[in-house]
This record gives C-alpha cells, sequence and structure tokens, in this order.
C-alpha cells in the first residue's frame, strides 16, 4: 500500500501545475463552507438566543386550544390552580429543566390621564421570569438593568407606547381591563421602565407584577394563562421537548381528553423559519463544494489517464494486475482529497479565529451591537471532511476503472 501511494504521490507531482489547482478548488470549497457554518450558525446561535432568552422560552404549557386563539388573549383558557399543581409536579421532577415561570396574559387600555390606547400586558412572577428568560432586563432601553424588572404597583412598557404618548420614567399611567366576567376594572401603576422590543417598533408588550395582574382581572384563584419553561440544554430540546409533552398532555380531564399542550419555541415565533433557512443554505453550500470537489478531481484523473495510455499499457504488459492499477488512480484521488482537506480545515479555523479576534457587530431586530464570535463544531468538520475524502475517491474511481481496463497492446500503439 505504501509502495502505492508514493508512486501515486509522484504521478501527482509530475503534474504540479494542475494538482495545486486542483487543490486549490478543494481548498476554496472547503473554508466556503466551513466558514459559513461557523458564521451562520453564530448567528442562527445568537437570533435563537436572543428569541428564547428574551421572550419565549424554549417550551412553553397552555391550556387546550390557547395558542389557537393567542391573538385575543382569552381569559376563560387560563389555566387553574388544580392544572398549575400537576404540571409543577411534571416540571420540578425533570432534571433537564433549569427553570419555569408562569405568566397571567391579557388586553387591556394603557392611559397617561391625556391619550389612551391598547397594550399587552404580561403578568409575571419578576424572580422566576428572570431565571426563565435571563435576557429580558437587557432589553431595557430605560430603566435599571440590574434590579428586578417590576414590583408591585410597577410597569415596563414597550418604547413604541412610551415614544408615541411621551410616556417618561416615574410617570403615574392607569391599566384598565375587562375581566372574564365582563366587570371593567383599573389600576394605576408608577412606569418603572421601558423596553424595546425584539422584533421591530411594532412591539406592544407590557411587564406588571404577577399579583398585580390578578388584582386587576380580580381573580379569585392563582390562574395562569401561560408556562415558560427553560432547558438547561438547549441542544436537547427535542428530547427534553417531547418528554415535557409525554407528561403534560397525558393530563387528561373527565372526558379522557387532553388538558394542556405544549409548544416549542419553533411552533410561537416566525423567527423559527429563518433558522430553517439558514440550515438550508448550509445544506446547499455542502452541494456546492461537493460539486467542485467532483468536478475537478474526475477532470484531473481524466486528464491522468488520457495523458499516461502508454505508461498504462507498459506497466500492464509487464505483468502490473488490472486490481493495483486501478488502486494506483484511486490512490492518486485519496491523496488529492486528503491533502486539500487538510488544508482547508487549516485553513478555515484561522479565518474563524481571526472573525473572533476581530469581533464583528450586527443588528438583530431593536438590538445593537451584536458581537458575532462563529464556532464550529468538531463533528462538522469532521463531516465535512470524510464528504470530501468520499467524494474525491467516487470522482476518481470512473477514469481508474477504465484505466485498469485497457488492453496492453492497444495501450502501447497510443500516440
Amino acid at each position: 500500500m505504501l509502495d502505492i501511494l508514493g508512486i501515486a504521490s509522484r504521478n501527482l507531482l509530475r503534474y504540479g501545475r494542475r494538482t495545486l489547482l486542483t487543490l486549490l478548488l478543494i481548498v476554496i470549497g472547503m473554508v466556503a463552507v466551513l466558514l459559513f457554518i461557523g458564521v451562520a450558525g453564530s448567528f442562527k446561535s445568537m437570533m435563537v438566543g436572543q428569541i428564547t432568552d428574551s421572550v419565549l422560552g424554549h417550551v412553553q404549557v397552555h391550556r387546550k386550544g390557547y395558542v389557537a386563539s393567542i391573538d385575543s388573549l382569552p381569559l376563560n383558557m387560563n389555566m387553574r390552580p388544580n392544572m398549575l399543581a400537576k404540571i409543577e409536579s411534571e416540571l420540578d421532577g425533570n432534571p433537564a429543566i433549569a427553570a419555569w415561570s408562569p405568566r397571567i396574559k391579557f388586553g387591556g387600555m394603557f392611559s397617561n390621564f391625556a391619550e389612551t390606547t391598547s397594550i399587552r400586558i404580561n403578568g409575571i412572577d419578576p424572580a422566576r421570569e428572570a431565571t426563565t428568560v435571563p435576557l429580558l432586563s437587557g432589553r431595557l432601553q430605560e430603566g435599571d438593568k440590574n434590579a428586578a424588572l417590576v414590583e408591585r404597583g410597577q410597569i415596563v412598557i414597550p418604547l413604541l407606547l412610551a415614544r408615541g404618548m411621551k410616556t417618561q420614567l416615574g410617570d403615574t399611567v392607569v391599566v384598565v381591563a375587562t375581566n372574564r366576567d365582563g366587570s371593567v376594572n383599573g389600576k394605576t401603576f408608577v412606569v418603572r421602565g421601558i423596553l424595546e422590543s425584539i422584533s421591530g417598533p411594532g412591539g406592544r408588550d407590557g411587564y406588571i407584577h404577577i399579583d398585580d395582574a390578578r388584582e386587576i382581572l380580580r381573580m379569585t384563584e392563582d390562574q395562569v394563562s401561560e408556562i415558560v419553561v427553560r432547558l438547561k440544554d438547549f441542544s436537547q430540546l427535542n428530547r427534553v421537548g417531547g418528554q415535557i409533552k409525554a407528561a403534560v398532555e397525558g393530563l387528561t380531564n373527565k372526558e379522557g381528553k387532553p388538558m394542556l399542550e405544549v409548544h416549542e419555541w419553533t411552533q410561537l415565533s416566525p423567527f423559527a423559519n429563518i433558522a430553517k433557512m439558514i440550515d438550508l443554505m448550509t445544506l446547499f453550500i455542502k452541494i456546492v463544494l461537493v460539486s467542485i470537489v467532483l468536478v475537478s478531481v474526475m477532470n484531473v484523473m481524466i486528464m491522468a489517464v488520457y495523458e499516461r495510455i502508454r505508461e498504462i499499457g507498459t506497466i500492464a504488459a509487464i505483468g502490473t494486475p488490472p486490481s493495483r492499477i486501478l488502486a494506483l488512480f484511486l490512490a492518486e484521488g485519496l491523496m488529492l482529497g486528503v491533502a486539500g482537506t487538510l488544508a482547508g480545515i487549516v485553513l478555515s479555523l484561522v479565518g474563524i479565529y481571526g472573525i473572533n479576534v476581530w469581533q464583528p457587530t450586527f443588528d438583530f431586530g431593536m438590538q445593537k451591537g451584536l458581537v458575532m464570535a462563529p464556532a464550529i463544531a468538531a463533528g462538522d468538520v469532521l463531516t465535512i471532511a470524510g464528504l470530501v475524502v468520499a467524494v474525491a475517491i467516487i470522482a476518481s474511481l470512473q477514469p481508474a476503472w477504465k484505466a485498469s481496463r485497457m488492453d496492453p497492446i492497444t495501450a502501447l500503439r497510443h500516440v
């Protein structure tokens, strides 16, 4: 085997310029793919992190049918205390769950005593919310980011409302809402913070303490609209999400029908489609890489066979078996693939390191100055490397087979 590799390397060096050009094509393809995977993966992770860690959490639990009618924020589909107790038991017993937080969501009217507009209110437990969506307080444009998001009697309002109604920190405002029975109730609040929207200037979500939400809605029991769950390891979302779904949706009513439903963040946010597009683009780039390697290696091997027909005839005439000739040309393709892969990996890792040193920034929605930190998993590197080497060998197979099946007499007569 070592003899075959030695002969194959000498044959490649005989046509140094052509070999170098082929290697450059493979290296460029490798670098393009690995850098794209690193950069696109960084953007995807940052985008998903901003959405899940500041708004949605990783998984949410609702009353059956709530999400389908979430635009109206129906109060008659809140989870009652007995449901909450069962959910709490399931969530606290799962070691893969880092934290969970209850919310009460409802629509109301927001007034600064001069103007009135609509608002979506999120009643939260500030301590639990901070552990479940840790980036939420970081979206505060005005207000203390290190203190609890809200206390009793305080409200955090969206930037859109603050600008449109000229409301500032410390102002007194009133929130009016209609409870489940149809009666109207209001409560005054002090503006504690002004919050940027994660998705752009259209955000209308405000935050108050969950006890204030229950007071406005005149709840006589501790109902909640949704439960937001954060996992310890986001990469285990599908597995742990399935466990939560199996446990929670197994809770049925007297008729044997599920009372609750579980949704992962991808089912709740349109940004999940952007993540899918990034994955699709990554697949497309890999296909381009395969095409580059296939065409370049096959081209150089076809030329090698054509230019060495008499040489092939000579070694076949002196008794070299077809299998050895086949192995010789396959070894040349293998060496091209391995050399190009190693060089491509080194240059890609250097490029990723350089980007991390440079620390370029970009904006995502209303979030400014997010730092790009590309990284690539060893599994991705090995997958791409294996793909390139395998394609290089496959591209060499047809020319190598042709060379091994040549008639020695006909090959020796070739001019």
